[in-house]
């Protein structure tokens, strides 16, 4: 450390492996470095999924550790760089940024990131609510529309309805005006999804959600199928999804052994949903679509037709217990850091 230099705290992924290579370490507090930059001291950062795999498997951008995971964040601006006008300090935030292994990520005290996709986050939010919304709830916003161009009066399947993306979904969908099945695997789950709003529900541990689904849409099937689990599920819904009608995958469904027959008969449209694309490949008009996304979630929240259900948060240097929480996969909604 240099004289004047300022150290944070961050929680530093050592090595790749288990929860145990998380460590709470001092380590330099980050200044700005380009115009665009804005200084964040950082209040909250959600766990997503996409974190526990990048520590058991490398980040994104395949860069030696020690690094700092946490895409998710929301806090409040310290510092902004010259070319940032519509954003001053103090202003509060939230955001998508970082730890991919390019830049570091949330899971620490402070943050740089480009301040152009930047959200401003609702005044009546908390920065724990606000920090599970944008891998979530963009995910949610561009398979629906983006992908799925669902409009008011149709139907659609989301499968994990009870989980982070899902719970979003359910959400987004039912403010638009849609109708919506969604399958999940307990009573509790059950009794939660229904508080979102949805129409139908389907313990998929004890019902057949095909023949659900159809007799729900009176064999028609659903004009959008939101596919949350991936490999045989996302298959055997293909047959419930109506024909000329689109499917949208999040996750890989194992090509090698993919059979698309019933999807070629039934002339389904599939598209694959990454919301990471922008930031891994420095798309910057998509980056700015999905601070615009952003802000009508915020704007949702506000009204109160979109609230993101945190089920547990962990202080920072807990940060190993929340992976492993994550990693079980019975989460209904998400989970946050607070920092």
């Amino acid at each position: 450390m240099g004289e004047g230099s300022v150290d944070m705290k961050a929680m530093i992924m050592t090595k790749v492996g288990g929860a145990e290579v998380l460590e709470l370490q001092e380590v330099p507090q980050p200044s700005i470095e380009r115009e665009t930059d804005i200084l964040v001291r950082v209040k909250a950062s959600a766990i997503n999924p996409v974190d526990a795999k990048q520590r058991t498997r490398g980040t994104w951008y395949p860069s030696e550790p020690p690094q700092i995971l946490g895409i998710d964040g929301a806090g409040v601006i310290e510092e902004v760089g010259k070319a940032i006008k519509e954003l001053k300090p103090g202003d509060e935030v939230f955001f998508a940024a970082g730890g991919m292994g390019k830049s570091p990520g949330n899971n620490a005290e402070f943050n740089v990131i480009d301040g152009r996709f930047a959200a401003r986050k609702p005044s009546a939010v908390t920065f724990e609510e606000a920090a599970a919304v944008p891998c979530a709830a963009i995910t949610a916003w561009e398979s629906l529309f983006d992908h799925g161009g669902l409009e008011e009066g149709q139907k659609v399947l989301v499968h994990a309805g009870a989980g982070g993306v899902g719970h979003a979904a359910i959400q987004l969908a039912k403010a638009k005006g849609v109708h919506v099945c969604t399958t999940v695997s307990s009573d509790e789950k059950a009794r939660f999804v229904k508080g979102l709003g949805a129409d139908k529900v389907v313990r998929y541990r004890d019902e057949d959600f095909v023949q659900e689904v159809l007799d729900w849409t009176d064999g028609a099937g659903v004009d959008v199928l939101l596919d949350l689990v991936g490999g045989e599920t996302l298959f055997k819904s293909l047959s419930c999804t109506r024909f000329y009608g689109t499917v949208v995958e999040i996750l890989s469904p194992g090509l090698a052994a993919a059979d698309w027959t019933e999807a070629r008969l039934r002339n389904l449209r599939i598209a694959w949903e990454l919301m990471l694309t922008p930031m891994y490949y420095d798309l910057e008009d998509k980056q700015a679509h999905h601070r615009d996304i952003l802000e009508c979630l915020a704007a949702m929240m506000e009204k109160g037709t979109l609230k993101m259900h945190i089920s547990n948060t962990f202080p920072l240097e807990k940060a190993a217990d929340a992976h492993r929480a994550i990693e079980q996969g019975h989460t209904m909604g998400k989970l946050v850091l607070t920092v």
